[in-house]
């Protein structure tokens, strides 16, 4: 009696592992959202450095004039300076990035250092049924409808009620162009990263 019990007890043990195993191994695939209800991407996601970024360091407040450091952020995520060596860039903001370097030469190697860290310039993309489609350069806050007012706006065959939202974090959201017009609230903001795509009208 002891032993069946006991086996029971395992056996519902075994299948409860497994069961968890399967529900956190599966991954669920987001649908792209109509009118893009969800919530926008943070700080983090849009305003961090990015592998192949081209990025400026500045040295000042030394009396020995320090070369200004220009590079692209590697494929690893990281630049090289001179005494420190590699530092991890990508990830970070343009602050968070200028605060560690600071914090890497003072005092170790300056008493007094400036570091002025300079992002590459940010830039959005719109696509598909627009009359200027390409890279455009983002000079701050835009909505979608802006920004396809600054690819030259919409062809005669655009589909303007499904235009897609790609975050730059992967997200999908359909935007109705037509009635974010009417409705600011459905006119979302745009990204440094984002990309707008205009499908074709099926008529």
């Amino acid at each position: 009696m002891k032993l069946s019990t006991a086996w029971h007890r395992w056996t519902a043990c075994l299948i409860l592992t497994l069961v968890t195993l399967f529900l956190v191994g599966c991954e669920t695939l987001t649908p792209p959202v109509e009118n893009g209800q969800n919530d926008p991407p943070t700080s983090a996601v849009s305003n961090t450095l990015q592998i192949g970024d081209l990025i400026k360091i500045e040295f000042s407040g030394v009396p020995t004039p320090i070369p200004a450091h220009e590079e692209h952020i590697k494929d690893d995520g990281t630049i090289t300076l001179d005494l420190i060596g590699a530092v991890k860039a990508a990830g970070k903001t343009v602050g968070e990035l200028q605060k560690e370097i600071q914090n890497a030469y003072v005092p170790k190697y300056y008493k007094k250092l400036t570091v002025t860290v300079k992002g590459s310039d940010l830039f959005y993309y719109v696509g598909g049924e627009v009359k200027n489609p390409g890279r455009q350069l983002y000079l701050g806050p835009i909505t979608v409808t802006g920004a396809i007012k600054s690819a030259g706006d919409f062809t005669d065959f655009a589909n303007k009620k499904k235009v897609r939202l790609i975050r730059a974090s992967g997200k999908i959201l359909i935007i109705n162009a037509i009635k974010a017009q009417d409705n600011p609230e459905l006119d979302l903001q745009v990204y440094p990263g984002d990309k707008i795509d205009v499908p074709r009208s099926v008529w």
